[in-house]
């Protein structure tokens, strides 16, 4: 049985069911308008004492006063619904450890300290909250570009962190972006995704995804992908001769005030960097190419030409490829611009494996020599160094 549980979080418990409360004198009304089996648990006591603690923002005493009625009463909102017909159905242990991920917003913040202290009441292992910066709806732009990026990347690092086979995903909670980006998270890694409307009978599993990710585009893409992902500028000038139109969904074009277009990846390449990220380090020493003895390595070495100040910093940069990498044979330079910035990476030219690396204003090029034998193996070795260049 999964004993992690990874929760999107909405505000539904403030809006509209903490704040439309009644008063004394609407409450007999309000109570008719309540579903039956939770009519009996819903007092005018217990409704004012929840107004009180509401009004005072004191969350530890409203989650108090929620611990008192079923989970199951719709008045706790769909977080709390939905965790528990999800552990009543024992799709996970009964003290599940809980993760909140909740919006860059003040109502998010007080829902997910409300559910902190509501499920340590219950004796919970203590919860993780985790704010998602950007994930708000005062800016669009930025919800899309950076909000929804961000939410993909926290999901998937607790998910890395407690390993997909106990993880699960409660996407029931947010924006209905929020809780797309949760089920297409889930199942690119394998891992089992619900939601509860809050007029579904029950909770629901999301069928697995019919289609595959291509692994092989990953691998061959990763230099411009992880340099995407550490927030390298990424000018589509500059990349437009050998753009890939496979790619094209996994980006944004942003254009800046200067006139240039710039990428960032998009919500949907964020889940498949992500995706592959994890699968690689999970099997990297299945697809790498075979170790090279130290007594084949080469000892890299510049032409006497004037390198500036870089001389040092590139012999440096060169040595930790070949002897920090076992399959690493040499690396030879083939390019030099004193006064070129770029962004660093590995990637095919042609046949060879060209490294870029530049400190923003110089860009050197080089080629490395591996003892990968086929196609797939310099992809794997691309995709290990570009991860080199992330550390």
């Amino acid at each position: 049985m999964k004993n992690t549980l990874i929760c999107t979080l909405g505000t539904s418990l403030f809006k509209p069911n903490l704040f439309g409360l009644p008063s004394s004198e609407d409450y007999n009304n309000w109570l008719q308008k309540q579903p039956k089996q939770d009519q009996d648990y819903l007092s005018l006591d217990l409704v004012t004492k929840l107004k009180t603690a509401l009004k005072d923002k004191d969350w530890e005493h409203l989650a108090e006063i929620l611990a008192i009625i079923p989970g199951t009463t719709r008045l706790c909102g769909a977080e709390i619904n939905s965790i528990t017909d999800l552990i009543q159905r024992e799709y996970c242990t009964e003290k599940c450890l809980l993760i909140f991920c909740h919006s860059a917003t003040e109502e998010g913040e007080n829902i997910a300290e409300v559910l902190y202290h509501y499920y340590r009441i219950q004796e919970y292992p203590e919860p993780e909250i985790c704010k998602i910066e950007h994930l708000q709806d005062r800016e669009p732009k930025l919800f899309r570009t950076k909000g929804l990026r961000n939410l993909a990347k926290e999901i998937s690092r607790f998910i890395r962190e407690r390993n997909a086979d106990f993880c699960a995903i409660n996407a029931t909670g947010g924006y209905k972006a929020q809780i797309a980006i949760g089920v297409l998270m889930g199942q690119s890694l394998g891992v089992p995704v619900y939601y509860k409307h809050e007029m579904f009978s029950e909770i629901i599993a999301f069928p697995p995804m019919p289609i595959g990710l291509d692994f092989n585009l990953w691998l061959e893409k990763s230099g411009w992908l992880t340099a995407l992902d550490r927030g390298e500028i990424l000018l589509w000038r500059d990349v437009e001769q050998d753009w890939d139109e496979r790619i094209e969904t996994l980006v944004e074009r942003i254009n800046s005030n200067d006139g240039d277009v710039y990428l960032e990846l998009s919500p949907t390449g964020q889940i498949f960097h992500e995706t592959f990220k994890g699968r690689f380090e999970s099997f990297r020493d299945q697809v790498l190419p075979p170790s090279i003895t130290n007594n084949q390595k080469q000892q890299p070495r510049l032409p006497d030409h004037d390198w500036g100040n870089a001389r040092q910093l590139i012999l440096n940069f060169l040595e930790k490829i070949v002897f920090d990498f076992p399959y690493v044979r040499a690396c030879r330079t083939n390019y030099w611009n004193p006064d070129l910035s770029s962004i660093s990476l590995f990637r095919f030219k042609g046949e060879e494996i060209e490294g870029i690396f530049s400190n923003g204003t110089w860009t050197v090029k080089f080629i490395v020599e591996t003892s990968a034998n086929t196609q797939g193996q310099k992809s794997a070795c691309i995709a290990d160094l570009n991860q080199m260049i992330k550390d």
